[in-house]
């Protein structure tokens, strides 16, 4: 019996010795270990043994095994260290070698205007409100106190779905969606593109970008003078100094009265300049305040609430303070123009 277990872990060794896979190895290891290997089958036998014959063939079968698993043990770690040296003579990274350069990209100028435009209102208490960009017509001009055969509707070049929905025009009917949905006093502000079928040049594009701002209370509580008063601290946020603002009368249907915002340019202090045309003013906004026929569209009582409301576009206030002449080039994608940011 001693020389079978001999000769069984003779044979054992030898084959751990030729394996060259993991699956090889495994496969000894079944052969010689495993519960219907040879040896197992010894140690099955010696309940039929005297008790000497027990204690000294079990003390030899023992030993056999623990020599057949110390030799496997040590052949996976000779296996495992050569995959280890091939792997890392495949991927060896060499750490002295200078790295390639990462670009590293930057915000769109227009990204950069809006942010700093809602970071100011933020912080005069204003929220910010995000509305959808197809509309219904609604939404878009009858609750703005613009119906079907209002002649202000010719100022707006508008892209109509088939179902009579439509890209908005601009971002004034959040005013009304908002207001469907909360009770003054509020203030806010909503930024977003808006669409008008236009064709492109220096100054239009059919796509462009507006922040909408609307704030109401109780009648009585805010002013013309309230409004100006805010705007004058738009302007030194957004332009970093106190500058002169002048309100000029003007025409929207959803604001009565109205008006344009002028702003003294801030290159050349209202002396006259390039930006400015020689003006040494800015036009930079259109504002007013809120029409009554607005606030009863929403279900509002007439007469009891009070409002302005202001609409600015992005691309404007990016070109004045870059100095573009030309708000095609922010929707060029030229990197010569974009790296300048």
């Amino acid at each position: 019996m001693q020389d079978k277990i001999e000769n069984i872990k003779n044979t054992a060794l030898a084959e751990v010795a030729k394996a060259e896979s993991a699956e090889a190895l495994e496969a000894v290891r079944v052969k010689y270990l495993g519960r219907k290997s040879a040896l197992t089958e010894v140690l099955k036998g010696l309940k039929d043994m005297s008790v000497e014959e027990k204690k000294e063939i079990g003390q030899v079968a023992n030993t056999v095994k623990t020599e057949i698993e110390s030799a496997i043990a040590a052949k996976e770690l000779v296996m495992k260290e050569k995959e280890f040296a091939e792997l890392d003579a495949k991927e060896k990274v060499d750490v002295t070698y200078p790295g390639e350069k990462v670009a590293v990209g930057h915000i769109h100028p227009l990204t950069k205007t809006r942010y700093e435009v809602e970071d100011i209102f933020r912080s005069m208490g204003f929220l910010i409100a995000d509305g959808r960009e197809v509309e219904d017509e609604f939404h878009n001009f009858d609750a703005l106190n613009i119906p079907a055969n209002h002649p202000a509707r010719d100022l707006w070049d508008t892209f109509w779905f088939t179902d009579g929905n439509l890209l908005r025009t601009h971002t004034s009917p959040m005013q009304v969606r908002f207001m469907e949905e909360n009770k003054p006093p509020f203030r806010i502000i909503v930024p977003g593109r808006t669409f008008r079928f236009e064709n492109a040049d220096a100054t239009h594009e059919s796509n462009f970008h507006q922040v909408e701002g609307l704030m109401v209370d109780v009648s009585g509580r805010l002013t013309v003078a309230n409004f100006k008063s805010m705007m004058a601290e738009f302007m030194k946020g957004l332009f970093g100094k106190e500058l002169e603002i002048r309100l000029r009368p003007s025409y929207f249907p959803f604001v009565e009265p109205g008006f344009e915002i002028d702003v003294a340019c801030p290159y050349c202090s209202g002396k006259g300049c390039r930006i400015c045309k020689q003006t040494g003013w800015i036009e930079i906004l259109g504002a007013g305040m809120v029409n009554q026929k607005v606030f009863t569209a929403v279900g509002l009582e007439e007469d009891k609430y009070e409002g302005f409301a202001f609409g600015v576009g992005l691309e404007r206030i990016a070109m004045i303070k870059t100095g573009v002449n030309d708000l095609r080039f922010f929707y060029g994608n030229d990197m010569r123009f974009l790296e300048q940011f």
